[in-house]
């Protein structure tokens, strides 16, 4: 079972390194050739030491003197020779360097390539900290033999070399050179199937231990007010401690074969004086050919490690694979059509309609064996061009849902939604995104200048754009109280900001790119009554610098209700009811009870039932968000 293991390892292990050769062939060309040419030379220098011993030295200590012309064309021969082997070894690391980071950088690319096409129901299931470590540690293992590859392939050039020397100088030397060299592979393959369970156990622990560190420093603020220090400390020393004992076992492994490896080549050189000498007494070698012979065993020691690190490097490298293609195979893809929703050249672009047409949804399990979650079944409404519709429900019944629908984060697994009667998936993705926008309750900062973070460098918006939008966010009041405007360094997730600072600097961000559907997610309720009444009204109004949109809100308070045209009620993912807030509050016992028992939870200082949770503080401790997390209401 071991020999199948260390076979199969073997196998996928050269498929990996033929797939990087197949994507890099000329700079590995390079760096072969660069590696064939050292050991060229490391052979030819062989044989110059060996005539500069037999036919300069050993004459002039025989004579008494040299000649200073022998004397200098020996030294031009191996200064010539040690040149070359430079070029070599230059031309064989450069290449090699080049096509490492190439294929690093290349795969880092498509894996979060690949995260951004995936559809959110996957990043459900996989964590953050596990999607790090398949774009950092996964690749660079992917592609870590690639480094010493072109030197082990020159070195098998440089074996085949060395032999036919052997052979071609005295068949006996050839002989031992026959026992020393297939020792040194099979020593090297040994090695290589005792590293392999080694090195692939490591590489799973260095994921979980990431996965664990992020968990814990994202979870930071959980940790410390549920006294969870201790123990969460404990859970990662744990884990810790399994990596350690895990590299010790690598490092051990190690230690045990690399002085055998090192001492097998030196023991081939005591080998080949003592045959050589009797050969030399027979006078069927010479002097000359001798010290060829002994110094080519010395000098072959180190390339040969050169293969014995990538069959070292391969159970690693197969690992790191593995958890790279996981991502790259994985299905579920949204694709984008070809439509789009651009208003002739010359005219402002119009709201557009939003309809959603019986629409269910459902959230695919997080393990296979447990069935999924259905959030929405035939949900019918729609956002008129230019109005305001809200939507109303308790916690749980798919609204953020609906949102994310309306933007297309997810698609819908029946039904249609579309805009302008164009459904989203034919829509190409610059359209959508120039078409619509969406503020998130949850808002999130990048620490970057305040223009930076509303501008997002999208062509087209200035700064008369920035404050545009900011004045509409009713943002352009503390914007301009920082200390360096515009130019002013929010930090990291906003920092130097309260949190209705950030909601409205997000909102500002939105408006920018002036969307004709703009998808609200509770975004304002972190800002007090008068400024949602102010920035609603704003964004009703419109304006030259802020044409009138679609708006698609997820509210909560009376006053904001009330500012739509339409309300939209919905329980337990179906549309329970819809129209205005004073009908639907004369009419339906559930939306009255809901927004009442809201009005009296706010008024009281108490969150009520249904009440939204309250945005996320600035956490210190936790790192930059990777983009990845989307929180879905459910």
């Amino acid at each position: 079972m071991a020999s199948r293991t260390s076979r199969d390892v073997l196998l996928r292990g050269l498929s990996v390194l033929g797939l990087a050769i197949r994507e890099q062939p000329r700079i590995f060309a390079v760096a072969v050739a660069g590696s064939v040419l050292f050991g060229a030379m490391v052979i030819a220098s062989a044989f110059v030491v060996g005539a500069v011993v037999g036919d300069v030295v050993v004459p002039a200590v025989a004579e008494g003197s040299v000649g200073v012309g022998v004397l200098a064309l020996a030294a031009a021969a191996l200064f010539g020779l040690s040149v070359l082997r430079v070029v070599g070894i230059f031309g064989r690391r450069l290449g090699a360097g080049f096509m490492q980071f190439r294929l690093q950088a290349a795969y880092r690319r498509r894996v979060t390539r690949r995260y951004l096409d995936l559809p959110l129901s996957w990043h459900h299931r996989n964590s953050t900290g596990t999607l790090l470590s398949n774009a950092n540690s996964d690749v660079e293992a992917a592609w870590y033999p690639i480094a010493p590859l072109p030197f082990a392939v020159g070195t098998l050039v440089m074996l085949v070399g060395a032999i036919v020397s052997l052979f071609v100088t005295d068949w006996a030397l050839a002989l031992v050179g026959l026992a020393v060299f297939p020792a040194l592979f099979t020593l090297n393959v040994v090695y290589s199937r005792r590293m392999a369970p080694r090195q692939q156990r490591a590489q799973r622990l260095r994921a979980e231990v990431s996965g664990i560190a992020h968990e814990s420093f994202d979870g930071a603020l959980v940790v410390k007010t549920m006294g969870r220090e201790a123990q969460e400390t404990d859970r990662f020393a744990a884990r810790a401690g399994e990596l350690r004992d895990a590299l010790i076992s690598v490092g051990r492994l190690r230690g045990f074969f690399d002085p055998m490896l090192e001492a097998l080549p030196s023991l081939g050189t005591l080998a080949v004086l003592v045959v050589g000498t009797v050969r030399l007494r027979q006078d069927a070698i010479s002097v000359a050919e001798l010290v060829s012979v002994a110094f080519l065993f010395t000098v072959l020691a180190f390339p040969v490690r050169a293969v014995g690190w990538v069959l070292a490097e391969l159970p690693r490298s197969v690992a790191g694979w593995d958890r790279v293609r996981r991502v790259l195979d994985a299905t579920g893809g949204m694709p984008y059509g070809d439509r789009t929703l651009d208003p002739p050249a010359g005219t402002a672009p119009p709201p557009v309609t939003l309809t959603f047409t019986d629409v269910h949804f459902g959230y695919e399990p997080a393990e296979a064996h447990r069935p999924g979650v259905q959030v929405l079944g035939e949900v019918g409404f729609t956002v008129p061009a230019g109005r305001t519709v809200a939507l109303v429900g308790p916690t749980g019944s798919g609204k953020s849902t609906i949102t994310s629908l309306a933007v297309r984060l997810v698609d819908p697994e029946q039904g249609t939604v579309a805009l302008d009667g164009v459904d989203v998936r034919g829509l190409t993705s610059e359209s959508l995104a120039r078409t619509v926008a969406l503020v998130a309750q949850v808002p999130f900062v990048f620490d970057d200048t305040v223009r930076a973070n509303v501008s997002l460098d999208r062509p087209g918006i200035t700064d008369d754009e920035v404050w545009a939008a900011l004045r509409l966010a009713e943002a352009d009041g503390f914007v301009a109280a920082l200390p360096d405007g515009l130019d002013t360094m929010v930090g990291e997730r906003g920092t130097s900001l309260s949190g209705g600072q950030r909601q409205r600097l997000t909102l500002a961000r939105a408006l920018a790119g002036r969307p004709r559907l703009l998808v609200l997610d509770d975004a304002t309720s972190a800002v007090d009554p008068r400024v949602e009444a102010a920035i609603l009204a704003g964004l009703r109004a419109g304006g030259p610098r802020s044409p009138a949109t679609s708006i698609l809100v997820v509210a909560y308070r009376r006053a904001t209700i009330a500012l739509a045209d339409e309300v939209i009620y919905i329980e337990q993912g179906r549309v329970v009811a819809r129209g205005t807030h004073s009908e639907l509050l004369a009419t339906v016992g559930g939306y009255a009870d809901l927004v009442t028992a809201y009005e009296q939870a706010e008024a009281e200082g108490a969150p009520a039932e249904g009440d939204p949770p309250t945005p996320r503080p600035y956490d210190p401790v936790a790192p930059l968000s990777t983009g990845l997390e989307v929180e879905v209401d459910r």
